[in-house]
């Protein structure tokens, strides 16, 4: 992440994942979860935070599912039904379940397929947030596989280009590919200029917006450095129409076509806002011996990342990196010194544990 979504060293309370990833099963298992479910969902939100990528872990979600099952807004223990399936895809009717636990249940149907005819692809509808897509693409890398995810729907926050209301979620996708040796590729990214829940994170610490990444109520990019406004939306990646912003416009587009319209749903904005969150999804698994050895694939992933990396940096920048190589060796400082939040998250699992009436210790 950038710099500026990081939390100040002043306010960091280091915890060990262990110990977060034990309170996270318990809040869940409180609000319904199977212990199952409960360990998948939290692994999930453990996964984003180990990488680094804080926006989609425990700081800003857990607080927002909590109350989602307290309005009754999320089917703890849904049943989950195949509505339409052939050998290589499916369609699956979420029950309004988290998609924290519903959508690795979908992309092991995919892992499955893929296994047997060289690709399958799932879709979900009638769920709910997904958390970090990289978690759910990561899961075909052990199968000598290639992962894809995209998800759709709502609450609506990015505008189209040249738009006076929004239209989209982030929508984003999310690309994982294995290698032998060097880190896996694994690029997760939001169709939006910034992703929504680094807005929180910003929000947070009292970090500007840059130029172009929001628009005003009237929907005309904000071109100068603020604090986030009350009242905006998020502009395509690009942000506006000259630097290419109906690129991330056109991607946005794509995910919802793949996600809700194709999930049977139809577009995101079309859907009801109440209950909150409504979304679909989308996973596919490519396997790789259907079109290469998968062994040279993987060296040839190396060669390919291993060149990346060592391409000589542009003056003022110490190296290259590739998607997924930050992420990867993030991993390695988290499980050794714990992970970095913010104490009003920690004050926040205070104050939820008060309230659930739940035994963990963080600190």
């Amino acid at each position: 992440m950038l710099e500026r979504f990081l939390v100040p060293e002043k306010d960091r309370v280091y915890v060990q994942h262990e110990k977060m990833r034990e309170a996270t099963r318990i809040i869940f298992e409180k609000c319904g979860q199977s212990p199952e479910d409960a360990a998948l969902s939290a692994d999930v939100l453990m996964t984003s935070d180990l990488r680094g990528c804080e926006s989609h872990g425990v700081s800003n979600q857990l607080r927002v599912y909590v109350q989602m099952y307290g309005d009754q807004e999320i089917n703890p223990t849904p049943n989950l039904r195949v509505t339409r399936e052939t050998d290589v895809t499916a369609n699956i009717d979420g029950d309004e379940g988290l998609g924290l636990h519903v959508l690795p249940k979908a992309m092991e149907m995919a892992i499955e397929k893929a296994d047997k005819h060289g690709i399958g692809a799932v879709t979900v509808h009638n769920s709910r947030h997904i958390g970090m897509l990289a978690y759910h693409s990561m899961m075909p890398l052990e199968h000598d596989m290639i992962g894809i995810t995209t998800t759709a729907g709502n609450p609506l926050s990015m505008v189209p280009t040249h738009a006076g209301e929004v239209r989209f979620a982030t929508n984003p996708w999310a690309w994982a590919a294995p290698a032998r040796n060097e880190a896996p590729f694994v690029f997760d990214v939001a169709t939006t200029q910034v992703a929504g829940n680094k807005l929180r994170l910003a929000q947070r610490i009292g970090a500007p917006m840059d130029p172009a990444w929001v628009a005003g109520s009237d929907g005309a990019p904000i071109m100068e450095e603020t604090p986030l406004p009350d009242d905006f939306m998020i502009l395509p990646f690009g942000g506006t129409r000259e630097q290419g912003s109906h690129k991330g416009y056109g991607f946005a587009a794509a995910s919802e076509i793949m996600s809700t319209i194709l999930s049977g749903m139809g577009a995101g904005f079309l859907l009801p806002m109440k209950p909150r969150t409504i979304m679909g999804h989308y996973v596919q698994a490519i396997k790789i011996d259907g079109f290469t050895d998968p062994e040279k694939f993987k060296d040839d992933m190396d060669d390919f990342l291993g060149g990346l990396k060592n391409t000589k940096p542009a003056p003022g920048h110490d190296r290259v990196v590739y998607a997924g190589l930050p992420e990867a060796e993030e991993i390695e400082i988290r499980m050794r010194d714990g992970i970095p939040y913010h104490g009003e998250v920690i004050r926040w699992f205070d104050s939820i544990k008060a309230e659930l009436n739940l035994d963990f210790e963080l600190v």
